[in-house]
């Protein structure tokens, strides 16, 4: 029995790790490497085993850096059951088409610049084709992934649907319990319920995204936001928001809502500039027996994301016209990392106007374009050209969906007291300072923690 470590090891995007035994081949989530276009078009056309070897795929959410080349293994013959829960089998439907159209585009729209010359990873038939292989199990069921895998999903906290993944997983008369954590969610965000830590565990898979970082509350975070909306609206800017469609945008909504309400922002225009965004709204509004109903917007009001002040613009035309608009407003458009989509097109007309501001809420990796957002590099390159960055540019940690370093370290400490016999964890989808600098909290309390290196394989 066996892990090998293939995405997401040492770096956060291009989730997938395989698992072996008894002669078979599970992988645990593959999804999209994000960065620099060159190497992470490499990535992704590296196939992480023969697809022929592939038996099945366990999917821990719907994120495009889990999910997102899973169309690509179908379109080379990949014809095996993709598990996953029923909330991420609708975000996929809408996301992994999505995906492929933007592919399709942005291979046309570099033609025709003649910047260079991409083939796109895979195609709308191959994400129709995905979705027709996915085999949905609600949480706490227990289904068999693979002869010797018998496996069940726990409730993550991260996004609509998120999985943590318990494998028992037995050889030789011997079985072990690895967890999988997916993605692991914070206490108290909007909308979604707190993580759930899994139990009876032997080995451990973490995510390590902010390993190194402690966030700010989401109460803060909430009164931030009103903050940068009312001092921009006041300089009669527009606040641009790069946001992940799939959570990200639902929390921002929900918080407008509860903010609009208190009467804490002014009364301006909020455009969400996404059809994507629009589309998993309606995938949100599908699963209302999975919000949290401690909070009083989801018990006191019937539709969370629809007020008088929120626009939902998906035609072209109508999101060519926010640039002709005049006066304050909100846009907040995909994606979160500023690497394709309609904030591309808001950024390159409105990053060099001193009024607005450009607002990060979600963790940008090395390489893209938010990072050098977040950087605040004098000069951002958007479909090859120079555009000075001279909006004001403010960071909120606090709508990270990511557990920072004390809610990870909580959440494996929760594992361990529901678990006789936790031996290893192995920290996963982090940059390295943050995986080192959790590995070494981790191992003061007490944990053998190991940091795979991309292609490492661990026996358990």
């Amino acid at each position: 029995m066996e892990i090998e470590f293939v995405g997401a090891a040492r770096e956060v995007t291009g989730s997938c790790h395989i698992l072996r035994i008894a002669g078979k081949t599970v992988l645990l989530d593959c999804g999209l490497f994000q960065g620099k276009r060159g190497e992470s078009q490499a990535k992704n056309l590296n196939l992480p085993v023969a697809i022929e070897a592939i038996d099945a795929v366990v999917l821990s959410h719907a994120h495009i850096d889990h999910a997102g080349r899973l169309p690509f293994l179908v379109r080379h013959g990949y014809q095996g059951t993709i598990w996953c829960t029923p909330a991420t089998r609708d975000l996929c439907a809408v996301m992994l088409a999505d995906s492929a159209h933007i592919q399709e585009k942005d291979a046309e729209f570099l033609a025709k610049r003649g910047k260079q010359s991409i083939e796109p990873l895979y195609s709308l038939r191959d994400s129709t084709r995905t979705i027709e292989l996915m085999s949905s199990v609600p949480y706490h069921r227990a289904f068999d992934v693979v002869p010797g895998v018998r496996a069940s999903f726990v409730d993550a906290g991260h996004i609509l649907g998120s999985a943590s993944v318990v494998l028992d997983c037995s050889e030789g008369g011997t079985t072990r319990r690895v967890v999988f954590s997916g993605d692991i969610g914070r206490s108290g965000l909007p909308i979604i319920r707190d993580p759930e830590p899994p139990t009876g565990a032997d080995v451990v898979v973490m995510e390590s995204t902010y390993g190194n970082r402690t966030h700010e509350s989401t109460e803060g975070a909430r009164a931030r936001l009103a903050a940068v909306i009312r001092e921009t609206a006041a300089r009669g800017g527009r606040i641009l928001i790069p946001a992940f469609a799939v959570g990200r945008t639902q929390e921002l909504v929900y918080d407008l809502h509860v903010l609009a309400g208190a009467g804490a922002i002014p009364s301006i225009p909020i455009y969400i500039d996404s059809p994507l965004a629009i589309d998993t709204t309606s995938v949100f509004e599908m699963h209302p027996d999975l919000f949290d109903r401690g909070e009083d917007l989801v018990r006191t009001v019937r539709d969370l994301f629809r007020f008088e002040l929120v626009h939902y613009t998906r035609d072209v035309e109508e999101s060519k016209a926010l640039a002709k608009m005049h006066g304050p407003m909100v846009i907040i458009a995909a994606s979160g990392m500023a690497e394709s989509g309609r904030i591309l097109h808001h950024l390159t007309q409105g990053a060099s106007d001193s009024r607005n501001t450009v607002l990060i809420v979600g963790f940008q990796a090395e390489h893209t374009l938010g990072r050098r957002v977040v950087e605040r590099r004098p000069m951002l390159t958007i479909f090859g050209d120079e555009v000075p960055l001279r909006a004001h540019v403010e960071v909120i940690n606090g709508y990270s969906a990511h557990a920072d370093r004390l809610e990870l370290g909580s959440w494996v400490d929760r594992v361990r007291e529901q678990s006789s016999g936790l031996s290893n964890v192995w920290l996963v989808h982090g940059e390295p300072p943050a995986q080192d600098e959790l590995a070494t909290n981790l191992r003061a309390k007490g944990f053998t923690v190991g940091c795979p290196s991309p292609h490492e394989r661990q026996a358990f």
